[in-house]
């Protein structure tokens, strides 16, 4: 059969000699040992994506008040929840279609130009002037940058069977990082002509803007993860009606040898796949808490006593973050693929729901706390809040991969990621009004201050759980 391999591993296996994602399927069946540089290549990808979310979350009080548009201090939290939905909403408006540009065009291409778009409109953010152009660069930082859907795809192609849990993991990982190092991040730089004096003149262009210097430390980060983006081999196939029959090779997903099978494979109406739209339906739900939590604690943590917060500076907050940051990329890449191989997914996401909504239920309580002991109860729960929500959005973006080929695998993920990006733009402006009312009624006599807002955040996580059961989720079954 001219321009195919054939003959690994015992089995007849076919690969077309020039298609890209042939040739990865020939590394892959050649590949022994621990794939660290496809893990490490998916993690900085990843990373920079959420990097590009989250810088904002921690310095958002001030750059919203240094706006002076909000005309009390209760009302920044709802200003500050606008910007962070823009980018959601402009994601969510434009997830589908670079999904399909990836399933068409590959991969590859849609992360370099997703990582450009993160250095230009980054940037311009970090250069806002007023409200509105901050609003808009969100708003076209989201829209353009289409990164997430296709690299999730891309870490179900690369790896190995046995790697493939591993390989999701480090995706939720990066993610769940980002959310955490982003906001420490912008606390450490934010107001770095006041922070550090000596360093920073407050006529230097970073006194002149003082959130810009973060948001360059991550523009600069993308710059070099869109350039190395040149060099990632492509995985999607670019063969249709030549596809090898179903027993071809372990690793291609099966679709049919003849052109009308291959033209009803891709005809497949994805919303009618029922083990994919519950897995994304989930999903949705575990990301509107994720977003609302992150948003809320950072709040929360810079909040005055007087208001049930923990009166945190900007670098406190940077520090619980970083030390979160760490024990979940301990979690994610050692315990959780080692736990998912002999309990799986469901029941890990169900296990972990439960764990976090009574993690959330004791935070009032941890608020009376004070000095070290304040610290260390903090920092650990922190830490454990984050694993468990990162391990359920996990569970379900494996279960996502699983319930769809290739050829429709970007477009699935572009799904995920537009129900996702709905949700999460939900997250900012929700949480932020909730917290701002929720200050406004210290003296209730039914879940008074901020303990509304964790009961909130509790009840979402509670309908996440409740709907792993079946008949709601489905997995599909490997055949």
């Amino acid at each position: 059969m001219e321009g195919k391999e054939t003959l690994l591993n015992n089995r007849e296996q076919y690969y077309f000699e020039n298609c890209a994602g042939c040739k990865v399927e020939l590394h892959k069946a050649a590949q022994t040992g621990f794939p660290v540089k496809e893990l490490f290549t998916v993690w900085v990808i990843a990373l920079g994506a959420a990097l590009s979310l989250s810088l904002f979350f921690k310095f958002f009080f001030f750059i919203i008040r240094d706006f002076h548009i909000a005309k009390r201090e209760e009302d920044i939290g709802s200003y500050a929840g606008y910007v962070g939905s823009a980018f959601m909403l402009g994601r969510a408006l434009t997830s589908v279609f670079w999904g399909t540009v990836a399933d068409k065009y590959g991969r590859k291409p849609v992360i370099i130009l997703g990582n450009f778009v993160v250095v230009v409109f980054n940037t311009l953010f970090g250069l806002s002037i007023n409200f509105w152009m901050a609003v808009i660069t969100r708003f076209l930082l989201g829209s353009l940058n289409g990164v997430l859907g296709p690299i999730q795809a891309y870490a179900g192609e690369i790896f190995r069977e046995e790697y493939q849990a591993l390989g999701m993991s480090t995706i939720t990982t990066a993610w769940g990082i980002g959310l955490i190092i982003g906001p420490a991040l912008g606390g450490f730089l934010a107001q770095p002509a006041e922070k550090y004096p000596t360093v920073f003149s407050k006529d230097s262009i970073f006194g002149r803007f003082p959130y810009f210097l973060p948001c360059l430390c991550i523009s600069l980060f993308s710059l070099v993860v869109s350039i190395g983006s040149f060099w990632l081999p492509e995985t999607l196939h670019n063969h249709d009606s030549e596809m090898p029959p179903q027993d071809s090779y372990n690793a291609l997903e099966a679709e049919s040898d003849t052109k009308e099978g291959s033209e009803s494979t891709s005809k497949e109406n994805l919303f009618k796949n029922w083990p994919l739209m519950s897995s994304i339906i989930i999903y949705c739900i575990i990301a509107l808490h994720a977003m609302a939590y992150s948003e809320i604690f950072s709040l929360w943590a810079v909040s005055p006593r007087k208001f049930g917060g923990l009166s945190y500076s900007t670098a406190d907050v940077g520090e619980v973050l970083s030390i979160s940051g760490f024990g979940l990329l301990v979690f994610q890449l050692t315990l959780y693929p080692w736990i998912a191989k002999y309990i799986g997914p469901i029941l890990i996401a169900r296990v972990a729901g439960v764990l976090s909504i009574l993690l959330l239920t004791s935070y009032p309580y941890i608020a009376m706390l004070s000095g070290i002991s304040l610290s260390v109860v903090m920092n650990f729960a922190s830490m454990m809040k984050n694993a468990l929500c990162i391990s359920i959005i996990t569970g379900m973006s494996i279960l996502q991969n699983k319930a769809v080929d290739q050829r429709q695998r970007g477009a699935a993920n572009g799904i995920a990621m537009t129900g996702m990006s709905f949700f999460k733009a939900l997250g900012p402006a929700g949480g932020g009004a909730l917290f701002s009312w929720a200050q406004k009624r210290l003296g209730a006599s039914i879940l008074p201050g901020d303990q509304v807002v964790f009961f909130v955040l509790n009840v979402i996580m509670a309908i996440g759980v409740l709907l792993t059961f079946k008949p709601f989720l489905v997995e599909k079954q490997n055949t």
